[in-house]
């Protein structure tokens, strides 16, 4: 039986101009600053921002436990779209199931797009996390809101 999937969206509006959000998203440095929800860390994170290029994120809990995801950058078209594969994945950006880390063992490849919007010196972006199993899409959008919750606060 296949995996039900939702489309999780979040709009959120930053007071930052696009140019500094879109660092925020494609600097390492930056990302690390913010990357995972309440309680985490990201204590890596590598980017190659290309077409075909990949990135590694990890999310550190509290508790020291290490989450991974990998993923592929399908567009890039700075400083308005951002478009990339998602999948969890081990230290080294092999993916892994779901399984993995205690979700479901068929946990399906998700594609990310954030696009930005220039508000006159903020910005408005626009999340779209697809291919989401829908027994996880809640949890998600909580841990996606506390991700963007730790982005408005770097950007201060």
């Amino acid at each position: 039986m296949a995996t039900e999937v939702k489309t999780i969206t979040i709009t959120r509006i930053f007071d930052a101009p696009p140019e500094l959000v879109w660092k925020a998203w494609t600097e390492p440095e930056r990302v690390m600053e913010w990357w995972g929800p309440k309680g985490y860390s990201s204590p890596t994170c590598k980017i190659d921002l290309r077409i075909g290029g990949k990135y590694l994120f990890s999310m550190q809990a509290d508790d020291g436990k290490i989450i991974w995801s990998s993923g592929t950058f399908q567009k890039i078209d700075p400083p308005k779209e951002l478009v990339f594969t998602d999948n969890f994945a081990d230290a080294d950006g092999n993916v892994v199931p779901g399984g993995h880390y205690g979700f479901e063992e068929e946990f399906p490849e998700g594609r990310i797009t954030v696009r930005f919007e220039d508000m006159g010196g903020k910005t408005k972006i626009t999340l779209t996390h697809e291919n989401m199993p829908a027994t996880q899409s809640d949890g998600a959008t909580v841990g996606w809101s506390q991700s963007l919750d730790k982005l408005a606060e770097a950007l201060t």
